[in-house]
């Protein structure tokens, strides 16, 4: 009866204790929400993988704060292999977990230098999260402007600099019209996209587009 809850206060007690900047303390329970997890998926899948993918996105994206790349990428995985699974029978509720567990294991990947394989995973989340958006663009455009993001930041740094423009582009083009009604809320991602444009048009020798940054003119330095 109670194992859920517990695994539970485990996992939101490794949360808070990252926001807290203890990362290290966050590894036993992030690791033990995820072995209780583990065992009540085994004897109820349809009740518990779910949280069992939660888990295991949340351990990877704490073992690569923490630097240790390689020990992120197999709960990364995993997690991706159980949301994959849950959105083939339920893809309205679990793409949008999907599309964040690519993105995810994309970046982890990125920073081990295996960009090909990271490369294709942002684009696959991207694309997932345009399908979502054309149906719910409120929920979902400022989601795929940071994919976008994700995805132009790999491309940068692959030196594909005209195609990261493009997504970086994009990525302020459908975040544009959030940032304006809440600036503070969309900083980081819009400052993200700024900055990742203007580095990579400067590369690509690209003139950037000012009336596309005009909407960002807090965060553009031009």
């Amino acid at each position: 009866a109670y194992l859920p809850n517990l695994a539970t206060s485990l996992n939101n007690l490794g949360i808070l204790l990252s926001a807290l900047g203890r990362r290290e303390d966050t590894l036993k329970p992030s690791h033990e929400a995820v072995d209780i997890r583990r065992k009540l998926a085994a004897s109820n899948p349809q009740a518990f993988l779910p949280d069992l993918a939660l888990s295991l996105n949340n351990l990877g994206i704490l073992l690569s704060a923490l630097g240790r790349r390689e020990d992120a990428l197999k709960p990364s995985h995993e997690a991706v292999d159980i949301y994959r699974k849950l959105a083939e029978s339920n893809s309205q509720a679990f793409l949008p977990n999907l599309a964040m567990s690519l993105n995810n294991l994309g970046a982890a990947l990125s920073d081990l230098g295996r960009r090909e394989e990271a490369l294709s995973l942002s684009e696959e989340a991207s694309d997932l999260y345009r399908n979502l958006a054309a149906s719910n663009p409120q929920a979902f455009l400022p989601k795929l402007a940071m994919s976008l993001g994700s995805y132009g930041s790999i491309l940068h740094a692959m030196e594909l600099h005209e195609e990261a423009a493009q997504a970086f582009a994009e990525g302020l083009q459908h975040l544009a019209p959030f940032y304006r009604d809440l600036p503070q809320a969309h900083s980081r991602v819009g400052n993200g996209l700024v900055q990742g444009y203007l580095q990579a048009c400067k590369k690509a020798g690209l003139e950037p587009d000012a009336a596309l940054l005009s909407q960002f003119a807090e965060l553009s330095q031009i």
